[in-house]
């Protein structure tokens, strides 16, 4: 009789831990591991673009003197096979659903997204990165990476250079059109992200550098100035507001002028 006492009991604790284990592993389910997953692969382009290097296309064009009239778009490409990347802190929080990782890799001798062989010395390059599963919560993120390929664009035009195209025209001493337009259109290694954060606004930076030795010895020429080191920072936003007051602004200069066809209509 005890016995079978000391089995019931038995059975009945097994069955608890059972339900307690399936119940935490049920509610725990796969995002965890999914959101670190994404900001490993993501730290390791953010190393790839460092050392590799990235090609990047940017236009910027203003018309008739008129911030709402800007518009600047950029894009990035990038592609290398690379072996011995570390992941040496993961960190996951749940509440947010945001992961972050920091990577890094040591390298010897490589070659460049140009094509260039370059000799790092052994070198160990590190990178964060983060991520979420959740959408609503990656605006921050989506802002860090428009900063980071902002720096990008400003060491481009300052180290490689752009093309500036203006053209403006004035009639009977008034201006008629005014328009300018500058674009990136280059490759770029070796830069590195010396901090990054988010203002009390929101708004993401990225402040990033360049060796200028390490770029003249990429280049094989002689980059004109005294600077040891060129630094740019980065910004991006997670709200575009610009568009949002430029529609409304739209919306109301042709309400404007709906109102005047209308009042110029009853005129006798």
């Amino acid at each position: 009789m005890n016995s079978l006492k000391k089995n019931g009991q038995w059975f009945a604790c097994i069955c608890t831990c059972l339900i307690v284990f399936i119940s935490v592993h049920a509610y725990a389910g796969n995002k965890r591991i999914m959101t670190i997953r994404a900001a490993k692969v993501l730290a390791e382009r953010a190393l790839v673009e460092t050392i590799y290097g990235l090609k990047l296309r940017a236009v910027e064009k203003v018309e008739d003197m008129v911030a709402t009239s800007f518009k600047g778009t950029t894009e990035s490409k990038t592609k290398a096979v690379v072996n011995g990347i570390r992941f040496e802190e993961v960190v996951y929080d749940p509440e947010q659903d945001i992961a972050k990782v920091m990577a890094s890799v040591q390298v010897d001798k490589i070659v460049n997204i140009d094509g260039m062989e370059i000799d790092l010395g052994n070198k160990v390059f590190r990178r964060v990165a983060f991520a979420t599963s959740t959408p609503q919560n990656a605006g921050a993120l989506k802002a860090l990476r428009a900063a980071e390929l902002d720096a990008y664009k400003q060491l481009m035009k300052r180290i490689v250079g752009f093309e500036l195209e203006s053209h403006t025209s004035v009639e009977n001493y008034i201006l008629k059109s005014d328009i300018v337009k500058t674009k990136v259109l280059a490759t770029l290694c070796l830069a590195e992200v010396t901090e990054y954060g988010w203002t009390d606004e929101g708004d993401a930076y990225v402040k990033m550098q360049v060796n200028i030795a390490d770029i003249e010895d990429v280049l094989g020429q002689k980059i004109l100035g005294n600077e040891k080191v060129i630094e740019v920072m980065g910004e991006g936003a997670q709200e575009d507001t610009f568009s949002q007051a430029t529609k409304l602004q739209d919306k109301e200069s042709n309400a404007q002028l709906k109102k005047t066809q209308v009042t110029g209509d009853k005129r006798p």
